[in-house]
């Protein structure tokens, strides 16, 4: 397997209009997706471009979201996880199988419209990490 660029950073929020409004007139942004929800994943999600990655901004849809639980202990939000790019995700989940990390379910579309899977943070240090397949567009 080899590891690509980091993708994005994941930031939960309890307000992506709020997060929107931060990231456009505190920070400076210029380039901010529509919000679009996957409720597969229970996820609202929104892209803000930075010169080098994107944030991934993401708002629970409901009680039921992973996301809730998150923010039921961070209120505010905060950093949610690192998302990395690899060139074949099924070969990436195999190595981190072997390895011994626990990975968070099956592959599954992710808000890029290209294949996604977790690892739980114990298996990598401390930090919940997205793996996703290279978009075919590059972003």
């Amino acid at each position: 397997m080899k590891l690509g660029r980091l993708n994005h950073v994941g930031i939960a929020t309890p307000s992506i209009a709020d997060s929107i409004a931060f990231y456009r007139d505190t920070m400076g942004a210029e380039v901010i997706g529509d919000p679009f929800e996957l409720p597969a994943q229970g996820v609202k999600v929104c892209f803000v471009d930075t010169p080098n990655t994107q944030i991934e901004l993401i708002e629970p849809l409901g009680d039921a979201s992973p996301i809730h639980g998150f923010l039921a202990k961070n209120p505010a939000g905060g950093q949610h996880h690192l998302c990395y790019e690899v060139p074949d995700i099924h070969e990436a989940k195999a190595w981190f199988e072997a390895k011994g990390a626990k990975v968070l379910g099956e592959p599954r579309m992710g808000a890029h419209g290209t294949m996604i899977f977790f690892v739980h943070p114990k298996d990598m240090g401390g930090v919940l990490t997205e793996i996703m397949e290279t978009p075919r567009d590059g972003h």
